[in-house]
């Protein structure tokens, strides 16, 4: 079995060799847990592949929300990126400290939902790069600004009302990208919150499952991708949205579906930072 979108997934082997090619563009997205004691702009501005320029997804946020990283208004996104020097001719290859699957996902789906659809995500992202001993720098580029046309794709996006509607109608799989501890309500929550579980009638499939077991830097191949999701009870010809805890790793659910063909599955924004603190919704446990 093949991966039905292998254009996603980029190894380092053809970012190495591409790496001066004028029309990529690098983007280093690592981003944290509040309870990691790390700091994702520190650790760019200390290393980072070569031209990569620093997408912080909680400065690129609507920061009128009270919700860690939510989704920008579109002309905001647009703005930054395009003062980063990522415009509508590049080609763009994301990246994370965490192996690719964290906020390299949040990134490459967030440009997806303002329509963007030729980026990439650096499999095994700056762990697996730097493991090769492949060149590294602590410069910080000066990119030039470009223009970044927004051609936004609601679809892909769900909010706190739709997933409310969606418990009554069934209509949508909601796919938990949580472990199962905290699925279950037997583990806390990294951000403060007054409930613990999951959405009623949601499913759970641990962001980890799909990627590799000997290292995890890189990503399953299609077929072990399609069996973690059968193994979940997923019917991936349905309508499928995936949560998490912030909207983060819910898109490394989105990135490996979309890597085997299905390409309109959606994230809840606002994931357990919202639902777990919101005086309305349901949760089982």
């Amino acid at each position: 079995m093949e991966y039905a979108n292998p254009d996603a997934l980029v190894s380092t082997d053809w970012l190495a060799l591409h790496l001066d090619d004028p029309d990529i563009r690098i983007v280093d997205a690592t981003s944290f847990l509040p309870t990691e004691d790390r700091d994702g702009r520190t650790e760019y501005d200390e290393r980072h592949i070569p031209g990569a320029v620093y997408f912080d997804i909680n400065d690129i946020a609507d920061s009128d929300l009270p919700l860690p990283h939510m989704l920008p208004p579109p002309e905001k996104f647009a703005s930054k990126v395009g003062k980063l020097g990522l415009g509508d001719d590049h080609r763009i290859v994301v990246y994370d400290a965490n192996g690719g699957y964290n906020a390299a996902c949040r990134a490459w789906w967030m440009f997806r939902v303002f329509g963007r659809s030729d980026i990439a995500v650096l499999d095994g992202g700056l762990p697996k790069w730097v493991a090769e001993n492949r060149p590294l720098e602590d410069i910080k580029p000066t990119p030039q600004e470009c223009h970044f046309t927004v051609r936004m794709d609601q679809t892909l996006v769900r909010e706190v009302m739709q997933l409310l509607n969606n418990i009554q109608s069934g209509r949508e799989q909601v796919v938990d990208a949580r472990s199962p501890e905290r699925f279950r309500g037997a583990a806390g929550e990294p951000r403060p919150c007054h409930k613990l579980g999951h959405i009623p009638g949601s499913l759970n499939l641990p962001f980890p499952r799909l990627m590799s077991p000997d290292d995890h830097f890189t990503m399953q191949p299609a077929n072990e991708i399609a069996d973690a999701i059968d193994d979940a009870g997923i019917d991936p010809e349905k309508p499928v949205v995936c949560t998490c805890g912030s909207g983060v790793t819910a898109a490394v659910i989105a990135f490996s579906m979309f890597l085997l063909g299905y390409e309109s599955v959606a994230v809840y924004d606002g994931s357990w930072a919202e639902w777990g603190d919101h005086p309305d919704t349901p949760v089982e446990n």
